[in-house]
């Protein structure tokens, strides 16, 4: 116990030093579509737009790597005159950085690339992040956030705020194999933030900067995440715009909250309640549509195993 309580405050004086660090976990494929690498990109700037830190697995071809690139061109557009190198810390493992080209230019712009000896310890390193951001992928990054929920549910890992990155809606049917693990008793609930496109997640991102605090009690910082979650879609809503900005809408948030009539009070829970309502209806009529096509696809498939069957006949 005395070993953990260390760790927890090295953990909290490195952050305290270093700045918020978030780490992505994605695909080194780019997918079908080119929004996943656009939104991908877009992730990365908005983590320079926040002055918060990239860690990530390295990689330069993918998700990763448009993530990767999009924090070096932020990097770059503000420190137009500095040569140093971007906020990017890559973890890796020896076989896996002997994969890359040690002069590819996107590599050698990252300003630190740690060496694990095996795979768990990689996987450690980079959850020492204050944050957590799961981008579309394949197999490796199921395997990252089957690791990470098994961590946090076991009590190796502290909570901490998970960001899905719904792209998409990439990971509607990972959601909802989730929610039924724990209505059926196999797993607790765990606290998933999600986002569908990068101007949700920047909300997200400057309510955790602004919000956020680490809790070693495992009980409050659920709690804290799943109030985030509930509250989310209020200040979405209440930002349609740049001209609007999160900060002056939490001041206001906060204001009411502490010092606010009955009736305001009152009239911000609705508000928030609606909202969150109105986000849920949202994304459920977008998943319907979804299924649908599954059910489309599973309807043509069934209708050519059929007609294979019959030249058998």
């Amino acid at each position: 116990m005395a070993e953990q309580q260390d760790t927890i405050k090295q953990f909290a004086r490195e952050n305290a030093e270093n700045g918020l660090r978030v780490f992505v976990a994605g695909g080194a494929r780019s997918g079908n579509d080119e929004i996943y690498v656009e939104e991908a990109y877009n992730l990365g700037r908005q983590i320079v737009k926040m002055n918060l830190k990239l860690d990530f697995g390295l990689s330069n071809s993918g998700i990763m790597g448009a993530v990767a690139r999009g924090v070096v061109d932020g990097w770059n557009k503000i420190h137009e005159n500095n040569e140093s190198k971007s906020p990017i810390q890559g973890i890796t493992t020896h076989d896996y950085f002997d994969l890359y080209p040690h002069d590819d230019n996107l590599i050698n712009q990252i300003s630190e690339i740690v060496v694990a000896k095996t795979l768990e310890e990689r996987k450690q390193k980079l959850l020492k992040a204050d944050f957590v951001v799961f981008a579309p992928g394949g197999v490796g990054t199921l395997d990252e956030l089957a690791y990470d929920c098994v961590a946090m549910q076991d009590g190796f890992l502290a909570i901490k705020p998970f960001i899905l990155y719904n792209i998409d809606g990439f990971f509607y049917h990972l959601l909802e194999y989730l929610k039924q693990i724990a209505a059926k008793g196999f797993a607790e609930p765990l606290p998933f933030i999600v986002v569908d496109n990068s101007r949700e997640l920047e909300v997200v991102f400057r309510l955790l900067k602004l919000r956020y605090q680490n809790s070693q009690d495992s009980k409050i910082a659920y709690g804290n995440t799943r109030q985030l979650i509930y509250e989310l879609p209020y200040f979405l809503k209440k930002k349609p715009d740049s001209s609007v900005h999160v900060e002056d809408l939490i001041e206001e948030f906060d204001a009411i909250r502490n010092t606010g009539s009955p009736e305001e009070q009152h009239k911000l829970d609705m508000e928030i309640e609606q909202a969150y309502l109105e986000k849920e209806i949202e994304r459920m009529y977008e998943r319907l549509a979804k299924t649908g096509r599954d059910t489309s696809i599973v309807s043509e498939k069934l209708t050519k195993l059929k007609e294979r069957r019959k030249l058998w006949k």
